[in-house]
C-alpha cells in the first residue's frame, strides 16, 4: 500500500506523475504554489489530454494562512448563436453530447490562470507564464508515454469520436487507438501553449491565437464566434462553507455542485456514526448523498437564474430537517438522472502556507471530441448539459453558464490544519470527496489509506448505463449483504475502476508538516521536498 508523503518545503499533488513534477519543480525554483498549479494545469492539457485541456473550465480555491479562503471563477458561457431554436431548427430535441453542436460555450481556462496569477503576483509570485508552460510545451513538442488511461478510452470511444473534426488525426495515430506506452506529439498544441505563455490570456481570447480558434470552430460546425471568445473571462468570488465540530469546510459556489459536498459532510456528521469502514458509515454517507442531491437537482444551474440561496440550505435547520429524514436501517428510493465526467484535480501547498484547490475540465471524456487543427486544442463539451426548455436555471440562453459537477475543496481545523482535497468523477466527486474526508478528518485515518481504501458510486459516470449503487469489490461481504438488505441495488466492480475518481489531498499541519497523498486509481503521485 502507498504511504503518506511527508516533506516541510513544499507539497503538490496530480492525477499524472509528470505533471505533479512539473509543479513541484516551480516550487523548488522559489515558485509559489498558484505558480506550481498553473504548471500542472498546463502540463495535464498535454499528457492527460482525454482528462482536461485548453478548451475548458476550471476552477480555483485559493487559501493563505488565517485568511478566508477565496474562488476563482473560470467558467466559460454558451455562445450568442447558442439558443434553444438554433438546436430546433436543426430538428434536435436535446443539445448533442458530440460533435460542434456540442461545443456550444466558450472556455474559460486560460482566463481562470491569467486572474490566479494576478492572485500569485499578489502573494509574492514572480514567476511568468512563459515559465510555467514550459514542461507542458516540451512534452507537447519532444512527446509524451500514452497512459493506459488514455489507450483504454480511445478505443471504448472511438465509435463516437473517430468522426468527430480533428479527432481521428490528433488521437488515432494510424488510424488506431494508441498503445500503453506509445510515444505521442502534439506539436500543433504544444506551439499553442508557447503562444498563451508569450501573450497570455488576452492572445488566447483576442489575438492572433483567439483568431484561429474562433476559425476552426466556425469551419467544425460550433455556434461559437470571436466576439463569444473576447467576452470570456473569469471572476473572483466567494466559496459556500459550513462548520462542522472541529473543522470548517469550503467549497464553491454555483454554478457547481459544490453545495452537494458540503451538505453530505454536514449531514452525515448529524447521523452519530462512530466508526469508518461499517454499514453505517457506507449507508450513512450515501443516504446523505441522496438528500442533497435532490437540493442540488432543485435549484442549481447558472446563478442568475437560480431562485434559491444555495447559502440557505447550509443553515442549520435546513440540515437538522433533512438529516432526520435519513433512515438509518433502510435506503431511500432511487435513481435520479446522473451525468458523465471528466476532469483532473490538484492541489498545491507552499512552504509560506499558500494553498491551492484546482479542478479542470472538458466534461466528458475528450470533451465534445472536435480538436481545432491549427491550435490542437480539444473543445469542452459542458454545454451540452443545457436543457432546451423555456426556462429554469439549467436552460439554454446566450450568455448563461452551465451546471458543472466540478468542486474544488477546502478544509480548516481547530488545530491549525488546512486541507485541500478533490477528485475527477462527475457525480462521484461529491461521494469521493465525502469518503476521503470522513475517513481522515473524522475517523482518524492517514491520509493515503483514505484514498487508497476501497469506495462506492451512487447513479452513473463515465458512460455507465446503470444507476445502482457500484462499490469496489475490496468492500468486506457483510457490509455489502447488509447494503442489499437495507434495500440498496448493490452492483459489484472490480478493485481500484477509475471509475470511482482520482483523487488527492494535501494537509498542512501548524507546526508545518506538509502530508500528501494520491490516489492508486489514477497515474498521479503526490510530490515534496
Amino acid at each position: 500500500m502507498l504511504n503518506t508523503v511527508r516533506s516541510y518545503r513544499g507539497m503538490v499533488t496530480a492525477p499524472h506523475h509528470l505533471a505533479s513534477e512539473a509543479g513541484l519543480r516551480v516550487l523548488r525554483e522559489g515558485g509559489n504554489a498558484i505558480e506550481a498549479t498553473i504548471a500542472m494545469a498546463a502540463t495535464l492539457c498535454v499528457v492527460y489530454p482525454h482528462m482536461t485541456g485548453l478548451g475548458g473550465d476550471g476552477f480555483w480555491l485559493i487559501g493563505r494562512p488565517g485568511e478566508t479562503p477565496v474562488g476563482i471563477d473560470a467558467c466559460g458561457r454558451a455562445a450568442a448563436a447558442a439558443t434553444a431554436e438554433f438546436y430546433r431548427c436543426r430538428g434536435l430535441s436535446q443539445i448533442p453530447v458530440r460533435g460542434p453542436l456540442a461545443a456550444n460555450m466558450t472556455a474559460a481556462t486560460v482566463a481562470g490562470w491569467d486572474l490566479a496569477l494576478r492572485q500569485s503576483s499578489a502573494c509574492g509570485g514572480t514567476l511568468s507564464l512563459s515559465r510555467l508552460v514550459e514542461d507542458a510545451v516540451h512534452h507537447a513538442e519532444h512527446g509524451f508515454p500514452v497512459t493506459a488511461s488514455q489507450s483504454d478510452l480511445t478505443a471504448a470511444k472511438r465509435a463516437e469520436l473517430e468522426s468527430v473534426s480533428g479527432f481521428a488525426d490528433t488521437f488515432l495515430p494510424g488510424g488506431e487507438p494508441p498503445t500503453v506506452g506509445t510515444q505521442m506529439r502534439l506539436p500543433a498544441l504544444g506551439e499553442t501553449l508557447r503562444q498563451i505563455g508569450i501573450h497570455g490570456a488576452d492572445g488566447f481570447y483576442r489575438g492572433a491565437l483567439s483568431a484561429r480558434i474562433a476559425e476552426d470552430l466556425c469551419n467544425a460546425g460550433s455556434p461559437v464566434s470571436a466576439a463569444d471568445l473576447a467576452a470570456c473571462e473569469a471572476r473572483l468570488v466567494a466559496p459556500l462553507a459550513v462548520t462542522l465540530p472541529s473543522c470548517r469546510l469550503f467549497n464553491f459556489p454555483p454554478p457547481t455542485q459544490g453545495l452537494s459536498s458540503l451538505m453530505i459532510l454536514a449531514l452525515f456528521a448529524r447521523l452519530g456514526v462512530t466508526e469508518a469502514e461499517g454499514f453505517d458509515h457506507l449507508h450513512g454517507l450515501i443516504e446523505a448523498t441522496k438528500q442533497a442531491f435532490l437540493v442540488r437537482d432543485r435549484i442549481i444551474g447558472d446563478p442568475q437564474t437560480m431562485t434559491e440561496r444555495p447559502e440557505d440550505q447550509l443553515g442549520d435547520a435546513v440540515l437538522d430537517q433533512l438529516a432526520g429524514a435519513v433512515d438509518m436501517q433502510q435506503a431511500l428510493e432511487w435513481p435520479m438522472p446522473a451525468a458523465a465526467g471528466d476532469t483532473v484535480w490538484m492541489g498545491a501547498v507552499d512552504g509560506d502556507g499558500l494553498s491551492v484547490s484546482f479542478i479542470q475540465s472538458i466534461y466528458f471524456e475528450f470533451g465534445s471530441g472536435v480538436v481545432l487543427p491549427q491550435t490542437g486544442i480539444t473543445w469542452q463539451n459542458r454545454g451540452s448539459s443545457f436543457q432546451l426548455l423555456a426556462d429554469g436555471p439549467r436552460a439554454l440562453a446566450p450568455g448563461r453558464r452551465p451546471f458543472h459537477t466540478l468542486n474544488p475543496a477546502m478544509a480548516t481545523f481547530e488545530d491549525g490544519r488546512h486541507m485541500v482535497y478533490g477528485t475527477m468523477g462527475g457525480e462521484g466527486q461529491p461521494q469521493t470527496q465525502a469518503a476521503l474526508f470522513s475517513r481522515y478528518a473524522l475517523f482518524g485515518q492517514p491520509l493515503q489509506l483514505a484514498i487508497t481504501a476501497p469506495r462506492w458510486l451512487l447513479g452513473r459516470t463515465w458512460g455507465d448505463e446503470t444507476t445502482s449503487l457500484k462499490v469496489e469489490s475490496r468492500i468486506d461481504d457483510a457490509v455489502i449483504e447488509r447494503l442489499r438488505a437495507a434495500g440498496h441495488r448493490v452492483e459489484r466492480v472490480e478493485p481500484f475502476t477509475a471509475m470511482m475518481g482520482h483523487a488527492g489531498a494535501i494537509v498542512r499541519s501548524a507546526d508545518g508538516l506538509l502530508e500528501g497523498a494520491s490516489d492508486p486509481r489514477s497515474d498521479g503521485q503526490a510530490c515534496g521536498f
